[in-house]
């Protein structure tokens, strides 16, 4: 090759690596784009009920907060009516934990409870969603004051799992029109909704009326879900 053609392919080699360096100082720097998992929130301080009310004011001294936990109802008497405590803060799309305990005497009448949500207060009714909790309706999804029994709980895994006195835990998870029920880990049911109906409302925990019994909940968070 002639050496001067050489030369001058080389100087134009060199500019042009100069001028792509140049470029390339000016260029911003792109971040990665981290995404955020939502976090889980306490809906409970383990020391009082703040956050909470009761849907009929005159019953809020049923419930209490013992040694961290949220109870209602006892041994001495059976309960007349259901009673609900609710969150103030409604939700739409989210997933819901807590750990509970249904307890009481099967002789005296209906032992029985559940956790609303998606649910609202209407002259003096809660109306909505209710994960079901207790004998012949573990993992229920139950539609309170509205339409009743939507989906029956499947049992065939959770039977050998579910600890009936003692401590067991809840999943709830709502996306959209998908409900998502989870005992101890077992999913019992799992619901499309196809009627139009409201999805957001409160998480409210219950005691139903019937025998001597008592409920406890404790560790409740919940996760929003955008």
């Amino acid at each position: 090759m002639n050496k001067k053609i050489f030369t001058a392919a080389i100087a134009l080699l060199t500019a042009c690596a100069g001028a792509a360096k140049k470029d390339a100082v000016k260029q911003p720097v792109k971040k990665a784009v981290v995404e955020q998992t939502p976090k889980a929130v306490s809906l409970f301080d383990s020391k009082t009920l703040k956050g909470w009310k009761t849907v009929d004011p005159k019953k809020m001294k049923q419930w209490s907060v013992v040694n961290g936990i949220i109870t209602c109802g006892g041994y001495e008497h059976k309960m007349r009516a259901n009673t609900y405590l609710c969150t103030e803060k409604e939700y739409g799309d989210f997933e819901f934990r807590c750990l509970f305990r249904l307890s009481g005497d099967h002789n005296t009448g209906l032992i029985n409870s559940g956790i609303q949500y998606r649910s609202f207060v209407k002259h003096g009714k809660i109306i909505g969603y209710q994960a079901d909790i207790g004998r012949g309706y573990w993992g229920d999804i139950y539609d309170e004051h509205r339409r009743g029994k939507l989906v029956k709980g499947d049992t065939k895994t959770l039977k050998h799992l579910l600890k009936e006195d003692g401590w067991n835990s809840y999943i709830i998870r709502c996306t959209g029109k998908r409900h998502e029920l989870y005992i101890n880990g077992v999913k019992t049911a799992d619901y499309i909704e196809k009627a139009n109906v409201p999805h957001k409302g409160v998480i409210a925990v219950q005691l139903h009326s019937g025998g001597k019994a008592k409920m406890e909940f404790r560790d409740l968070t919940i996760t929003e879900i955008k």
